[in-house]
């Protein structure tokens, strides 16, 4: 009784018989002569309302939660309602089940470049602990490596599915949009860069190859591109590439090793161990999507617009992302 005084001192337009002066949250006349015949039979003396057994579950029971468990693990490629009609469940039961108790989703398979066996796995994980052996040992390590690989950029690239995205109303059609393929028109890009940004960067000629030959120029301008750009390290530049075979050649090899040259091995069929593959190449191309470029100079010209326009702080950050994947 005291507490519920208390309350309606503290709140004096919580009960008035002339409701239309107050807000809608005052109490009613009915509900506060119901109080207080509670207050006057049984001592209550809290307002609130009592909790309340409510609607009993019949079907979400440790019983169909497991057999839910059972059923899925037995088949994870069933569908809902499938499992619904073995099981005899609702949908809101057994999305309840799935979601709350055995905390699953269903979830599409990740398109890898190849499935890597059990050695060029360990391959992997030794030429991984190797660079963050040196990095360990050396903390400006990755400051000194230059990394490099080459890519096609095309005349037109079809957008993505997200880039694609519009708002809409529900009463919209949807947008229809026609499968396209890319352009024909072409161009070879061979880009070097380093925790400072861009280092060297070059379009091969149309109608030549990538091979051997032509990369052992591009690594002699590379060279010579250090020596003048970055005295301080002439000496102790590493050099990181993929291992495709005009990187890995024997001619290449032998270039290297004559002029002192280390190369920061590359795990092979490893996209997402590569700074171009993962930063540099996805951010260039993601920009041209959908761009009718129309000549390869346009080509060449938004290429290099675009490698300037990346500020010094992205190729510091793709550093620190290549040693978090490493």
């Amino acid at each position: 009784m005291v507490q519920l005084v208390k309350h309606i001192e503290n709140h004096p337009c919580l009960f008035d018989y002339n409701r239309e002066e107050y807000s809608n949250d005052t109490v009613k006349t009915a509900a506060w002569h119901e109080f207080a015949k509670e207050i006057n039979l049984s001592g209550r003396e809290a307002i609130e309302d009592e909790p309340r057994s409510g609607r009993p579950l019949t079907a979400k029971t440790d019983k169909n939660v497991i057999r839910v468990r059972d059923l899925v693990r037995s088949d994870r490629r069933l569908r809902v309602k499938m499992i619904e009609e073995q099981l005899g469940l609702t949908h809101t039961t057994f999305h309840q089940i799935l979601t709350n108790d055995l905390e699953m989703r269903k979830i599409y398979a990740k398109m890898v470049l190849k499935i890597l066996s059990q050695d060029q796995k360990d391959n992997r994980r030794d030429r991984c602990l190797d660079i963050l052996e040196h990095i360990e040992n050396d903390p400006s390590f990755l400051e000194r490596v230059i990394t490099g690989d080459e890519s096609w950029i095309f005349e037109y690239d079809p957008e993505t599915k997200r880039q694609s995205q519009e708002w809409h109303t529900s009463a919209s059609p949807r947008q229809k949009k026609g499968r396209l393929s890319k352009s024909k028109i072409k161009s070879m890009l061979i880009c070097f860069f380093d925790s400072q940004g861009i280092f060297h960067k070059e379009f091969v000629l149309q109608g030549q190859a990538v091979n051997q030959k032509c990369y052992k120029e591009v690594l002699e301008k590379l060279r010579k591109r250090v020596i003048r750009v970055r005295p301080n390290i002439k000496n102790t530049w590493v050099l990181h590439h993929d291992n495709v075979p005009c990187h890995t050649a024997i001619s290449i090899n032998q270039f290297l090793a004559t002029k002192n040259i280390p190369v920061a091995l590359q795990p092979p069929y490893s996209p997402d161990l590569s700074p171009c593959d993962l930063f540099l190449f996805a951010r260039i191309k993601i920009y041209l999507k959908g761009r009718h470029l129309g000549t390869l100079e346009n080509i060449q010209s938004s290429v290099t617009d675009e490698l300037k326009a990346i500020p010094v702080t992205e190729f510091q950050n793709c550093h620190k992302q290549w040693k978090h994947r490493l």
